[in-house]
């Protein structure tokens, strides 16, 4: 019988007294890819760090691939928030990725000088750093300096060292938090064609990014809830926000002109603009209401709206 990706039951944890975490439950079947979303300091990268082994939890019980977190860690692979590149640093493309297979501790000590020492165990090493740059679309730069790679480039040579191992379940914190629009567009592309073969759960701030990028949602403050579901409905981003819907216009983002943009589902709300974002509102013409323009998209925001339907500015 195959065990969970992911089991957790009754998790609490804390930080000096104050609980970060608590009451959390949940099963992740494997194959899933997970969005874990919510506000600063809710608990998401908490949670990673209860993944990892890094801290153990207070109360609870959590397991991963069906051992402890401690006890998995060869099985799995993440890719921390913040990873800094020295300029002056010499490092290539390929041999950052190649850290990738470096065990922890001393055992990663005595694996590296069984490697050095071993020719056919060092080109082992370098194929599989290879055929995981060629995963991610940068074979062609093996042999480039990391430092000199664009931020997109340099996020997806961190994502080739966090899958080098062919780990089973993939962990990554806020991975499209430094790099521009399209290269997260890019990133999520890649994700998806890795979940084929793994296991994701993704902390993310970034809620336009994951919205039917991913198979369910998590939203995390303090308890987690989770959602089986792809798509942002008001409930899930009200939730992941930490805001209330009562008081809130749930629309999550959106951009005029000829860029992408995103409209959450209808809705009405006396404090939105007028209170109406409904479809049958066809024409371009001011609100009656409110003397506002609506779009044919009728998306809002700072107070006006027109976006029409080919994404025209206003």
């Amino acid at each position: 019988m195959q065990h969970p990706a992911i089991e957790i039951k009754d998790l609490w944890f804390a930080y000096g007294g104050v609980r970060a975490l608590d009451g959390v439950n949940l099963t992740l079947p494997r194959g899933e890819f997970l969005a874990v979303l919510g506000p600063n300091g809710g608990g998401k990268s908490t949670l990673l760090r209860l993944l990892l082994g890094l801290v153990r939890p207070g109360g609870g019980s959590l397991r991963v691939l069906g051992q402890d977190p401690g006890q998995a860690g060869g099985r799995i692979g993440y890719l921390p928030q913040f990873t800094a590149v020295s300029a002056s640093f010499p490092i290539t493309v390929l041999g950052a990725v190649t850290l990738g297979l470096v065990k922890p501790g001393f055992a990663g000590l005595g694996s590296g000088l069984t490697a050095w020492l071993n020719p056919a165990a060092r080109r082992a090493e370098r194929e599989a750093a290879q055929l995981a740059l060629s995963r991610v679309g940068l074979a062609d730069q093996a042999g480039r300096r990391l430092s000199d790679l664009s931020g997109g480039q340099r996020q997806r040579v961190f994502i080739a060292r966090a899958i080098v191992s062919g780990p089973e379940l993939l962990l990554l914190d806020e991975p499209t938090a430094s790099v521009d629009g399209k290269s997260r567009q890019e990133l999520m592309a890649l994700l998806a064609e890795l979940n084929r073969d793994m296991t994701i759960v993704m902390v993310s701030h970034d809620m336009s990014t994951v919205d039917g990028c991913v198979t369910s949602i998590a939203c995390v403050n303090q308890s987690l809830h989770h959602h089986a579901e792809s798509r942002l409905t008001p409930e899930i981003f009200a939730e992941a926000a930490g805001v209330d819907l009562r008081a809130t216009c749930p629309v999550e983002l959106v951009a005029h002109g000829p860029v992408p943009h995103r409209v959450l589902l209808d809705h009405d709300h006396p404090d939105c603009c007028g209170g109406a974002h409904r479809p049958e509102k066809k024409d371009n013409g001011p609100d009656k209401g409110t003397g506002k323009n609506i779009g044919t998209a009728n998306a809002h925001a700072n107070g006006n709206a027109n976006i029409n339907g080919r994404g025209g500015a206003s």
